[in-house]
């Protein structure tokens, strides 16, 4: 009898072991899941916060209809709360800055490099000259366009081509060309 009862007991110290491990795996995994939701209840209107307003985001990208520039004829824009430059360049214009393309600059770039493929006619750049951030001149009818007749900076004297490209003075970049794509054939999305 001896041996029957060290038996029973021993299958039930087996079945008390096999229950408390399936007690303790259940509050483990119930103090994880409570665990996981208390933390995504704190980083998610913590990520959410960090997320752009709708004021941010309405001026993240701009559109402009290009249809109503004339050949020669610049226009200024405002994109994220700075100047934007938008050309049409006449053939004349076009010409000279190819011809351009192989001349000794600070900052080489091409036109091909600044306009779009099929649209090489539209320049877009920001109205920053990139020497101390001042609003060159040469987008407006009348003002004075440097010595490349492009634009001119009137604060420290930085001459830029038609094509946007520093030429003279002190600023040691070209003008920025901004991310953009046309949305039609009339209509450039920047940003």
């Amino acid at each position: 009898m001896a041996d029957m009862g060290g038996a029973a007991s021993a299958n039930s110290a087996t079945e008390m072991l096999e229950d408390g491990v399936r007690r303790r795996d259940w509050i483990h995994i119930a103090a994880l899941s409570t665990a996981g939701v208390g933390a995504a209840s704190v980083l998610i209107p913590l990520v959410t916060q960090m997320a752009p307003s709708a004021d941010v985001l309405a001026e993240s990208t701009t559109d402009i209809d290009v249809s109503a520039i004339q050949p020669g004829q610049s226009i200024k824009a405002v994109f994220r709360k700075q100047p934007l430059f938008v050309k049409r360049l006449t053939p004349e214009e076009i010409a000279a800055a190819k011809k351009d393309d192989s001349a000794n600059m600070r900052d080489p770039a091409t036109l091909a490099q600044r306009t779009k493929e099929g649209h090489e006619d539209i320049l877009v750049t920001m109205g920053v000259c990139t020497h101390l951030g001042c609003v060159p001149l040469g987008a407006a009818e009348g003002e004075n366009k440097g010595d490349f007749g492009g634009y001119f900076c009137p604060c420290h004297g930085s001459h830029y081509d038609v094509a946007g490209r520093i030429r003279k003075g002190p600023a040691p970049l070209n003008l920025m060309v901004p991310e953009y794509n046309f949305t039609t054939d009339s209509v450039i999305r920047v940003g």
